[in-house]
């Protein structure tokens, strides 16, 4: 499995009738989420989301959601919406450090939706406290950041969802390969069963090797 900074999905662009939030922001509005900043494996993934109407029900938090309620939610948004996903592979996240590794993907994930859709939004809304402005070299479009943004509003919600779907779906991938470590389990988090792994085998080559409970086993 290839978790290469340059992989990237790229929906079809949906008809102009966009859902609601552009009035109140002055345009069109993405909603931007990550998944990965915590694992000790795999890649960095995030989504970016134009909504369209009608915009799919019960969008929420993707981590307040079940595995099949969210599966059938990130069909819906990406059957539905605009939608682009940036993805940042392991060696740059050891090279750069998780923070600008998120940065860089969310930069990733907005650059590709404006590919998609031929312009820039009015507004960006990212979950958490911070935005990549003046963080990523590239980041050239205004930004809010949303403390609880995946459950308060619907385009982060649908960025979060696609965003960890997608981050689950290469950890899968990546358990075909590398049973050992339980990754089609935790997808990638250090738990209990894969600290043990990781002391019995080391790291695999889709650790973090910058991540302190790899580091230490590297050392061991």
């Amino acid at each position: 499995m290839d978790f290469t900074c340059d992989m990237s999905v790229l929906s079809d662009a949906p008809g102009p009738d966009f859902a609601a939030g552009q009035a109140a922001h002055g345009g069109l509005v993405f909603g931007v989420d990550e998944a990965g900043r915590g694992p000790l494996a795999g890649p960095v993934v995030a989504s970016a989301v134009a909504l369209c109407k009608p915009c799919p029900a019960g969008l929420d938090d993707s981590k307040k959601l079940s595995a099949p309620r969210r599966a059938v939610l990130d069909e819906a948004v990406r059957r539905h919406c605009a939608w682009a996903v940036g993805i940042v592979d392991v060696a740059t996240i050891d090279r750069i450090n998780i923070f600008a590794a998120t940065m860089l993907a969310m930069t990733e994930a907005v650059e590709r939706l404006c590919q998609v859709l031929g312009c820039d939004p009015a507004k960006v809304l990212i979950d958490g406290n911070l935005t990549p402005s003046g963080r990523a070299e590239r980041w050239r479009w205004p930004a809010t950041a949303i403390v609880g943004g995946d459950a308060l509003e619907p385009a982060i919600s649908a960025a979060s969802i696609v965003a960890k779907q997608w981050r689950d779906r290469m950890m899968l991938a990546a358990a075909a390969d590398y049973p050992e470590y339980g990754w089609d389990r935790n997808k990638g988090y250090g738990t209990k069963d894969h600290m043990a792994a990781l002391h019995t085998y080391g790291p695999s080559p889709h650790h973090r090797r910058s991540f302190a409970p790899v580091s230490q086993m590297v050392l061991l």
